[in-house]
């Protein structure tokens, strides 16, 4: 099958999750193309993958970058060329809507992931979020989305239920180069006495409350163990004051072999999320054998079976996540065996989603067949 991936932003995460696609489907032995912008960061790719670049974009398209129509021909042109069977855009752009309407034209089947139904709070983008997804909807032959409550939701509005896909999110945080490697590290963890929040310092992740929750833990407990906030941002604008003990700041962009450290020591991972959509470092910390700490925000509670591969605490309620981050550590043991039955969740979700992917695909090919020879 010659299948194209189209992520017209340089955002990372989004590149991260298009490689994971793109790598596995390569390995499978699909012809596999990428088109994106100039910027992207070729080393999450696998050198079998084809890229195209025929754009320079600097954000998500969101903006007036994203007014650009004669870049959108420029795509459109580079994916006619390619002669694609299907066609799964990865990633939001303003461009994608009129390059789905190109290729629709041209008989080519489209798949879109919507990563988000509703935006994050503070997105200075949100409404504008409602009016584009309505656009993919009513132009992409197929959606693909990773949680089973966002495509239940989708059906409500009316969209066909052959025409959208759900599995979970699964990529890992690692480039290619890692792929070997990472297996014999996660069957080889410890558990360190430190508790890990990974990713951007932002507001609705619930950076606040966890910093409110391990204050108020036993000074017993504190004392014996750390809180590791591994990831970017502006942390002043998210707490005034002095930080509570042990905790330790790692304000960078983590690159893989931190990313790898961190969780393949770690004792458990956190994530208090006010304003979630979903995750992939849930099924990360599975991976490496770790059970999660979670808040029910968006589909967080999809991802974690409540006390067998982790926890689930009232939202926005420091004292819950404080019990819980007690409980947690006072049981190390307890933390293993937990950790064992999120890398079995993982195992079975991995095979699924790859028999979902490749079969969401095939019919999508079928489609296109038909299409042309109408």
């Amino acid at each position: 099958m010659r299948l194209v991936y189209v992520l017209l932003s340089p955002t990372f995460g989004m590149h991260q999750y298009t490689a994971d696609l793109a790598n596995r489907m390569s390995q499978l032995g699909h012809a596999v193309h990428l088109v994106t912008t100039k910027a992207y960061p070729a080393h999450r790719y696998l050198p079998q993958v084809t890229v195209h670049t025929p754009v320079e974009t600097r954000n998500t398209g969101f903006s007036r970058e994203g007014l650009r129509l004669s870049s959108a021909r420029r795509v459109t042109n580079v994916l006619l060329q390619i002669e694609p069977e299907v066609v799964h855009f990865s990633g939001p752009h303003l461009w994608n809507h009129f390059v789905i309407q190109a290729l629709r034209k041209a008989g080519i089947a489209t798949v879109h992931t919507l990563h988000d139904l509703d935006p994050h709070p503070g997105t200075i983008y949100g409404p504008l979020l409602y009016v584009w997804n309505h656009g993919i909807l009513r132009s992409a032959d197929h959606i693909l989305v990773h949680a089973n409550r966002y495509r239940d939701r989708l059906l409500k509005k009316g969209i066909p239920e052959h025409k959208v896909t759900s599995t979970p999110l699964l990529h890992l945080f690692i480039g290619h180069t890692w792929l070997g490697k990472v297996e014999a590290i996660s069957e080889n963890v410890t558990y360190e006495p430190f508790v890990l929040f990974f990713g951007r310092l932002e507001r609705y992740k619930g950076v606040a409350h966890l910093l409110t929750a391990w204050s108020m833990m036993d000074a017993e407990v504190i004392q014996r163990t750390r809180l590791v906030l591994a990831g970017r941002g502006k942390l002043e604008r998210l707490w005034a004051g002095p930080l509570p003990p042990n905790v330790d700041i790692l304000n960078r962009l983590i690159d893989d072999e931190d990313a790898i450290r961190l969780f393949s020591q770690c004792a458990l991972l956190v994530l208090p999320y006010t304003g979630a959509t979903q995750s992939a470092l849930i099924p990360a910390a599975y991976f490496f054998r770790k059970p999660v700490i979670a808040s029910p925000s968006g589909a967080l509670s999809e991802y974690v079976e409540e006390g067998k591969t982790g926890w689930i605490v009232e939202p926005e309620h420091p004292s819950s996540l404080a019990r819980a981050l007690v409980s947690g550590l006072s049981d190390f043991d307890r933390l293993r065996a937990t950790g064992k039955a999120g890398r079995v969740w993982y195992d079975h979700h991995r095979v699924q989603e790859e028999r979902l992917l490749v079969e969401m695909y095939e019919k999508l090919r079928t489609h296109s067949h038909l299409r042309l020879a109408a």
